[in-house]
């Protein structure tokens, strides 16, 4: 898919000590959706129009440091939390949404749903475990298996580095990544992966996007023995999780979500990697569809992928 077939209309917002860029298609229930690393707004290229065709108001951020969204912290979960419910606010209509995460978004999703649930109707998750098992597998509990898949966690707490290799020989890592965390690969052609490239080389990003790992590790390790709570979810909640994830191990980081989310369904995808919602469109697609108009009495077309 090329970035001009996607017909969306482009906005910037001035929040709270940050300026947001976000994309917006359709119109109905509002539903935010929140991308992960190393990606921007373009990670839901393949959910935007099936989304809006259905009858929802789609809205995806550039996430704080990335993109076009100013690139400077905090990148703590409070904060990415707040940026998104600030974002709501300066939307207008109902204050209580769809909230749809991946991977680090889906981090801040879990973030907003436990913490701040006056904003979150629904909560959609999407191959990122509850921060609170992450925490336990990596720093508490630890499972070593675990550790040794997030070993680029640790990589990235060295200065300079991380910032040089990503952003090299035209970003080249960028594909390599989403390539390699994928099983089936023809949703990343040159045209898909065109504008990560150009997104981690503005001014900055590498930097921000690294820093919300910076950040997580240096509060994680100043406070192994208090770890924050979290209140158990009470809205609807959905975890979707490609099972073969390089990075995260279903097995270790997904069992006792549910003290954290009593209503939660849990929807493996078996044979699809860490970018479940580009390698596997037409699932995600029907899952968030009907998870999300439950109750709305919009449409159940899922659109084309």
């Amino acid at each position: 898919m090329k970035l001009a077939d996607l017909a969306v209309t482009h906005h910037f917002v001035d929040l709270p000590r940050l300026r947001m860029h976000y994309v917006e298609k359709g119109s109905g229930p509002l539903v935010v959706l929140l991308h992960g690393f190393p990606e921007m707004w373009w990670s839901w290229r393949y959910q935007i129009e099936p989304l809006a065709q259905a009858g929802f108001r789609v809205v995806v951020p550039d996430q704080r440091g990335y993109g076009e969204t100013d690139k400077h912290g905090p990148y703590d979960l409070d904060t990415l939390a707040a940026d998104v419910c600030h974002l709501i606010e300066s939307l207008g209509g109902p204050k209580r949404v769809k909230i749809v995460g991946h991977d680090w978004g889906g981090a801040v999703a879990w973030h907003l749903a436990a913490h701040r649930p006056e904003h979150c109707e629904r909560v959609a998750i999407l191959n990122c475990p509850h921060p609170a098992l992450m925490r336990k597998a990596l720093l508490s509990n630890v499972s070593w298996r675990q550790v040794k898949k997030s070993w680029y966690m640790f990589f990235f707490q060295l200065p300079f580095l991380p910032e040089y290799f990503m952003t090299r020989n035209d970003a080249e890592l960028m594909p390599r990544t989403l390539r390699a965390a994928s099983v089936d690969r023809t949703h990343w052609t040159e045209d898909d992966v065109r504008p990560f490239r150009d997104a981690v080389q503005r001014p900055g990003a590498a930097s921000g996007m690294v820093g919300w790992y910076r950040e997580a590790l240096r509060s994680g390790f100043s406070r192994p023995l208090s770890p924050p709570r979290y209140p158990p979810i009470t809205s609807e909640a959905l975890l979707i999780w490609g099972k073969r994830d390089p990075a995260l191990d279903f097995d270790i980081v997904v069992p006792g979500s549910e003290q954290y989310a009593p209503r939660l369904r849990i929807m493996p995808i078996e044979g699809a990697g860490h970018f479940v919602q580009s390698e596997r469109p037409d699932e995600v697609n029907g899952a968030l569809l009907q998870f999300l108009r439950a109750g709305d009495g919009v449409s159940t077309s899922t659109g084309t992928s």
